[in-house]
């Protein structure tokens, strides 16, 4: 595979703020809803326009979180996103009670789930401690999603949707997707390519557990199919790619947007325009 940078752009809100924190980027109406993991609100980026769209009600008064404000543990921390119908499903990370929700956003609105039963299970399915769950991509292959850990270990569980809605664990897949420098790259996104086979970004973050940020030393984008990993090409250095989705087929390949967070909330995160080739 061979990729190419054809751009790169800021993001930036209609009113000059910036969109804090991109983790996730999906098709929405007529342009892409790109989540914000610290806020109450994704970011609706149309031609010629970006506008805040609620995606949950304010949690105990507060729309925007931050460790300096004590409120990082209350966000609900939607790292995964892929479209239902003409919506986009929003999923939490996992690891803490706010964090284990779903989200699905239509042009009328958003309908928020508990989803506390099925992440329990999927840890256990796992083997992991329930704090060190971190589900960070997410895709929908016909009738079940593909659910993506981020860990020094790949784990992808295959879960049911009934109505758009995640319920029953059917399979437990594990992928090894190469080191940098020593530190395994962990998946950071996914998207389906609609021929079975899955494309994700991953990052080499040097950190001590799956949950916890750490100098990313390394990037990629891994196409899978089924069990298998046919092949990887690296992103730019220290690029950690938090969402992906693709714009359009080409000839040789796909034309991809992705996000990638900033890692400070006043600098705008960005979005690349990226062209991957066979």
């Amino acid at each position: 595979m061979r990729l190419t940078v054809r751009g790169e752009t800021a993001l930036v809100f209609d009113d000059g703020s910036p969109v804090r924190a991109a983790s996730a980027v999906a098709p929405f109406g007529d342009g892409w809803l790109i989540a914000q993991d610290d806020a109450t609100h994704a970011a609706w980026r149309r031609p010629g326009s970006t506008v805040p769209v609620r995606v949950i009600d304010p949690v105990e008064g507060f729309d925007v979180f931050s460790s300096a404000a004590g409120t990082k543990h209350l966000k609900p921390d939607f790292e995964a996103a892929f479209p239902i119908g003409d919506g986009v499903l929003l999923l939490g990370s996992g690891s803490t009670a706010a964090r284990m929700r779903a989200s699905l956003v239509t042009p009328a609105g958003f309908t928020v789930t508990d989803l506390s039963p099925l992440y329990h299970r999927l840890a256990a399915a796992f083997g992991l401690p329930l704090e060190h769950l971190n589900l960070e991509g997410a895709c929908a292959a016909g009738d079940r999603m593909r659910w993506f850990h981020r860990g020094a270990t790949t784990l992808c569980a295959d879960v049911e949707l009934v109505d758009g809605r995640p319920t029953e664990i059917a399979g437990v897949r594990r992928y090894d997707l190469g080191r940098v420098g020593g530190v395994p790259l962990a998946v950071t996104d996914a998207v389906a390519l609609g021929d079975g086979r899955v494309l994700v970004s991953a990052a080499a973050e040097d950190t001590p557990n799956p949950v916890d940020d750490g100098p990313v030393v390394g990037a990629a984008l891994a196409l899978l199919d089924d069990d298998r990993v046919l092949g990887t090409v690296a992103l730019p250095a220290e690029t950690k790619v938090e969402g992906l989705t693709v714009r359009a087929t080409t000839a040789g390949g796909l034309r991809l947007l992705a996000v990638v967070d900033a890692d400070d909330p006043v600098i705008p995160s960005r979005e690349l325009d990226l062209d991957l080739s066979w």
